[in-house]
């Protein structure tokens, strides 16, 4: 399958674990919806992840050696694909897996993990997580979502929490205002 190229708007959420990512898009995304925007999610999960549970039959499918696995209801539908080109650990690409969205269906992309993709991104930093912020590191991170007093950024300081702040400020640097 060719991937077809999707001009969705992307955002990252970038963070060292345990800094609120997740807890912080758990409420943005709601807020976005408030606002007449459909956001589609990519989470960057640990190596051995599997969202199949032993002993169904997907998953007994699976491991009889389909490469891809698609499972429906009437409510929903899931398509596991088997990697074994990042096996070695390489993270996958992200232009390929936004690829395989239905931009019918979403307005934005919000990527959660992904720090060293080229996208603009959200850093979530919380001082009481004892790590130093990730912004002078990794690039493309326009903004900050943090409960610091202050921080030595050349940008805007979001209040981490007020997901509502978080969605305008993602409304507004795509234009996505209808």
């Amino acid at each position: 399958m060719n991937p077809i190229p999707t001009n969705l708007p992307r955002i990252g959420f970038a963070a060292w674990s345990g800094s609120g990512k997740t807890t912080l898009l758990k409420a943005v995304i709601p807020a976005l919806r408030a606002r007449g925007q459909r956001p589609a999610v990519i989470k960057h999960a640990h190596h051995a992840f599997d969202v199949d549970t032993p002993g169904k039959d997907s998953y007994e499918l699976r491991h009889a050696g389909a490469d891809q696995m698609l499972v429906a209801s009437c409510r929903r539908y899931a398509l596991m694909v088997e990697t074994p080109e990042t096996d070695d650990g390489r993270v996958p690409d992200l232009d390929m897996l936004c690829s395989r969205l239905d931009p019918e269906r979403a307005d934005l992309i919000l990527v959660e993990g992904f720090k060293q993709a080229d996208l603009p991104k959200i850093e979530v930093h919380r001082p009481s997580v004892g790590k130093p912020p990730l912004y002078p590191e990794i690039p493309g991170v326009i903004a900050v979502a943090t409960d610091a007093a202050e921080l030595d950024f050349d940008g805007p300081l979001l209040p981490i929490n007020d997901p509502d702040a978080v969605a305008r400020f993602i409304i507004d640097h795509f234009n996505l205002n209808p």
